[in-house]
C-alpha cells in the first residue's frame, strides 16, 4: 500500500515494528524527531532527495551593501552563478575593453560566407575571451546562514543594483507537495531502524526486568541491533545512492 503523508509513514514504522501485536514504547514526539532525522539524512545523501534548479534574484541596494544575497531555506549546494549582463555578447558600455575588441578584432559574421565549423571556432573564441576577460563570478555559500556572498564582482562594480543573477543549484524536494518520498525504501528502512534504536534506548533502564509469565525485558538488545541496521543502511546509501562529489563543486 502507497504511503502518502507523514501520518502513514509513522503508521508504517509502528507495523513493522510488530504494532499492535507488540507494544511499541515510543512517545509521538520521539517519532517525529526520529522520522525528522531520517530525513535530514536522506536529503544530505540521496540523489532522490534532491533536483537541479535555477533560482533567479534581482540584485537590491542591501544585497550590495551586505555583498551577499540570501537563498531559499530549501537549497542544499549552489553550484555556480550567472550574471547574464557580463556576458560578451552583451556588453554594458561601448566603450568597454571587450566590445571593442568585438568591433576591432573579431570578423564580421553578417559578410562572411562560410560554415558551422567558422561559426563553432568564433563561439570557442568568445567563450575564450569572456573567460580571460571577464572570468568565472567567485562565490561561496554558506548553507547554515542560507546565504551566498559574491566576491569580487560588486567590488568591481560588475554588478548593480537592478541587476539579475542567476543561481544554478541543488534543493531538497518537499515531502509536503511530493508525497511519493514517504515510499522510497531506503527512507523506510532508515526511519524504521532509527525508531527501533529510540524503542531500545528507552526500554535499556528497564534492562533484566521480568514480566508476567516469565519474559525478560533487553532493551540493550534491541538497540544493538538497530544500531547494526542503521550504519550497514548508512554505509549503503554512501555506496549506492549519493550523488557525485563534483556536481557540488562550483
Amino acid at each position: 500500500m502507497a504511503i502518502n503523508s507523514r501520518d502513514e509513514f509513522i503508521d508504517y514504522i509502528k507495523r513493522d515494528l510488530g504494532d499492535p501485536v507488540i507494544e511499541i514504547n515510543v512517545e509521538e514526539q520521539q517519532l517525529d524527531d526520529r522520522i525528522d532525522e531520517a530525513l535530514a539524512y536522506w536529503r544530505e545523501y540521496h540523489s532522490d532527495a534532491v533536483h537541479r534548479t535555477y533560482i533567479k534574484h534581482q540584485l537590491t541596494a542591501e544585497d550590495i551593501t551586505n555583498k551577499f544575497v540570501t537563498v531559499p531555506s530549501d537549497t542544499l549546494h549552489v553550484v555556480r552563478m550567472f550574471s547574464p549582463g557580463s556576458s560578451t555578447t552583451s556588453s554594458r558600455n561601448f566603450f568597454d575593453i571587450k566590445y571593442q575588441m568585438h568591433l576591432n578584432d573579431i570578423a564580421d559574421l553578417h559578410s562572411y560566407i562560410g560554415d558551422l565549423g567558422y561559426y563553432e571556432q568564433m563561439q570557442q573564441y568568445l567563450s575564450l575571451l569572456d573567460m580571460q576577460l571577464t572570468g568565472t563570478p567567485q562565490v561561496n555559500f554558506v548553507r547554515r546562514q542560507y546565504r551566498l556572498y559574491i566576491r569580487g564582482e560588486i567590488e568591481d562594480k560588475d554588478l548593480l543594483e537592478g541587476d539579475y543573477i542567476i543561481l544554478e543549484a541543488y534543493a531538497y524536494i518537499d515531502e509536503n507537495t511530493f508525497s511519493s518520498i514517504w515510499n522510497d525504501i531506503w527512507l523506510k528502512e532508515y526511519a524504521v531502524a532509527l525508531v527501533k534504536r529510540q524503542w531500545g534506548t528507552n526500554l535499556m533502564k528497564f534492562d533484566g526486568m521480568q514480566l508476567p509469565g516469565g519474559v525478560q525485558i533487553n532493551g540493550r538488545q534491541i538497540y544493538e541491533d538497530a544500531m547494526q541496521e542503521i550504519e550497514k543502511l548508512r554505509e549503503r546509501i554512501r555506496l549506492e545512492h549519493e550523488l557525485p562529489a563534483d556536481f557540488f563543486v562550483g
